[in-house]
């Protein structure tokens, strides 16, 4: 069975592999369109402005103008939902990630453990876009940074570990799962709302608030928040929930990936 550091090496070793077909699955995924690649910026902008016209205009949501809430409830939820938005993507594609490359998968001398590696980062391209956008939003209206957005690099690697553990746990499940892609597709939507994405934990009831602090997600969520909206360590045990997720995530992920790695040849 592999052990994460021999994992970390097939990783390091395949670098330059996992990098060339990360950036193929990006200029692929809007190849033939008539305008390309400018989709990877632009559907993710469409969707968060969808988000933000039903809630801030429909909804009348209004945070922000206050100590415990500095910023505009624009920020409020865009630093939420774009790294959302990156897990809902990795998810859905890690069901399929060793199906949709049967040729190589069945190859012996080919490292299957990069596919889910590949698809996380593929998938962190647009992430990293919005999160310009954000960053650009929050100068031209403050015409300055909280320092926690010096954070960004460190939140950003722990949901990658987190996103690559469970790439690597799906994309062995989805081998033999074949509706798993339904079953994450509906589990990622409802996640959407029963995070801290929308609303604040306050207006949750009472006897409902407990689901929020046991999701794992919502505290992915609170950090991104805590770097991007109050700047300021707001939620510091969901800090440390994340890493601890994270590492339980790729190491799990790995041990699971290995275990049902022999059997592939058998299914595909």
């Amino acid at each position: 069975m592999m052990h994460l550091s021999e994992f970390l090496r097939v990783v390091a070793s395949q670098r330059l592999l996992i990098w060339e077909m990360a950036r193929r699955e990006v200029s692929e995924r809007y190849s033939g369109q008539l305008l390309g690649v400018l989709w990877a910026v632009g559907h993710p902008l469409i969707v968060m402005g969808v988000y933000l016209f039903v809630f801030r205009f429909v909804f009348r949501m209004n945070v922000g103008g206050t100590a415990d809430m500095p910023m505009d409830y624009s920020v409020y939820l865009l630093a939420g939902v774009i790294p959302w938005m990156t897990v809902q993507d990795v998810a859905t594609k890690a069901t399929g990630a060793i199906k949709s490359h049967t040729s190589l998968v069945k190859q012996a001398v080919f490292p299957s453990e990069v596919l889910p590696v590949k698809s996380a980062l593929a998938s962190s391209f647009s992430q990293i876009v919005s999160t310009l956008v954000l960053v650009a939003y929050v100068l031209v209206k403050s015409h300055t940074v909280p320092w926690t957005y010096a954070l960004a690099p460190v939140v950003f690697l722990l949901q990658l570990s987190w996103l690559i553990g469970l790439g690597l746990t799906l994309s062995a499940f989805g081998v033999f799962i074949r509706d798993l892609k339904d079953v994450v597709q509906v589990g990622t939507v409802i996640g959407l709302y029963v995070l801290p994405l929308f609303y604040l934990p306050a207006m949750v009831p009472a006897g409902f608030r407990p689901v929020l602090y046991l999701n794992p997600f919502s505290h992915l969520i609170w950090c991104y928040q805590d770097v991007f909206y109050f700047g300021r360590f707001e939620h510091p045990v969901s800090w440390l929930v994340t890493a601890s997720i994270s590492l339980v995530s790729l190491l799990a992920g790995v041990r699971i990936f290995s275990r049902l790695k022999p059997a592939f040849g058998n299914v595909l």
